[in-house]
């Protein structure tokens, strides 16, 4: 394509002629004019690409062949404000612009602007507000949803992609949202798994849209998991889910369970008197930080004789949980760090609050899909770092379960 021509704007003299930011950026600002003459410069310099010559130059052979047919009228809509273009047309309806496409009438970076304010949980009634109120563009309510809609088909390829055969280790947990449907607000939980890859970064696998949380529902998740390809997942840390564990050895068998301690610990501190919590808790303490199981157990004994009359329904709690809170003192201390809470999934579902907190209410499950999916793409683009010390960790992870993963790292 030829050299774009600048526009015949004197920069200067128009700048000075803006006394205020809206005269810049508002309706009819410097930067709108701006973008108006560089677009149809884009225009003019696609036709004389197609026809071969420039707008006034004859040439009879091509001349024969096609020639220039006047303009069409086109209004977009782009973030400093309605921008009205000429279109150029030739006689053989050969012209396809691409600076602005046939049936555009939003440019491109505003519909990133609208994504990007969507993502951030705003209805679509509050960006139409926002451009109206910042822009001066009238963007209806339904346009808005079309371009939003966009993403869906990157958040269904997203959903379904291939995923690693082996996972070393995966958190698992719910979030809550509210949804409109038929005529009333359900609960819907989100449920979603959170990764650590061979190469130890975090991954977020999938995120599905549910009725209230039950095994019968996480089963479906671990079996897709598995018919989009992971055959293993060494340790699985969730915070105590009723049904998760057995959906998830159902599907992967030889996988390790470790219930969050943290959660263990908060649930059992709500039913311990305030007078007591202190020394409960220097007790309790002897038993998560123990160096060994064998030490762990001493110690809880020694809890339950010494509180068990007073709160046998806390420490009855441990030892039944205890298969799944037990599960990380086999392990170095680097890769208890990581599985004995679930708080890097926590700090994700944080974000998520963050970015939909503003809609109480989702109007549709689509909705919160698209809402869901756009906070997490968002969130994922920080995450260009594997976990501190994970060549050691996996290294340890390769001697525990040579019979897994060896040959998958050598």
């Amino acid at each position: 394509m030829k050299e774009i021509k600048i526009p015949d704007i004197n920069y200067k003299e128009e700048v000075k002629k803006c006394k205020t930011m809206e005269d810049v950026v508002g309706k009819n600002g410097l930067l709108q004019r701006l973008l108006k003459d560089v677009i149809q410069n884009m225009l003019e310099a696609e036709m004389e690409d197609l026809l071969g010559r420039e707008k006034y130059e004859r040439d009879e052979e091509r001349d024969y062949k096609n020639y220039r047919n006047g303009y069409s009228k086109k209004n977009i809509k782009s973030s400093v404000g309605d921008v009205k273009l000429d279109i150029p047309r030739d006689r053989n309806s050969d012209f396809e612009p691409k600076v602005v496409k046939k049936y555009e009438i939003v440019c491109n970076e505003l519909d990133k602007k609208i994504i990007g304010l969507y993502a951030r949980g705003m209805s679509t009634r509050d960006i139409q507000s926002e451009l109206e109120e910042l822009y001066g563009i009238d963007v209806s309510s339904t346009m808005i949803s079309k371009i939003t809609d966009k993403v869906m088909g990157s958040a269904a390829q997203w959903q379904n992609r291939t995923l690693d055969e082996i996972y070393p280790i995966v958190y698992m947990d719910a979030v809550h949202f509210k949804v409109r449907e038929e005529h009333k607000i359900v609960t819907k939980a989100a449920y979603i798994c959170m990764a650590l890859d061979m190469k130890g970064y975090k991954d977020i696998l999938g995120i599905w849209i549910g009725e209230a949380e039950g095994a019968k529902f996480w089963l479906s998740v671990c079996n897709d998991l598995k018919n989009r390809g992971v055959k293993e997942i060494l340790i699985a840390c969730m915070d105590g889910l009723k049904g998760l564990p057995d959906a998830i050895k159902s599907v992967f068998p030889d996988v390790s369970i470790q219930n969050c301690i943290i959660h263990q610990i908060r649930n059992s501190i709500k039913y311990i008197a305030s007078k007591d919590k202190k020394e409960f808790m220097r007790d309790l303490k002897c038993v998560y930080k123990a160096p060994n199981e064998e030490d762990a157990l001493n110690s809880l004994d020694t809890v339950k004789d010494k509180w068990n009359h007073k709160y046998g329904i806390v420490v009855d709690s441990w030892y039944n949980n205890w298969d799944k809170l037990s599960t990380y003192f086999k392990y170095s201390p680097e890769i208890r760090r990581i599985i004995y809470t679930t708080n890097a999934l926590e700090g994700f579902n944080r974000q998520l609050r963050k970015f939909t907190k503003i809609r109480t209410v989702f109007p549709t499950d689509e909705s919160l899909r698209k809402s869901l999916y756009l906070a997490t793409e968002q969130v994922m683009r920080k995450w260009i770092s594997p976990v501190p010390n994970w060549g050691i960790t996996l290294a340890q992870l390769t001697i525990m379960f040579k019979d897994k993963i060896g040959e998958e790292i050598f």
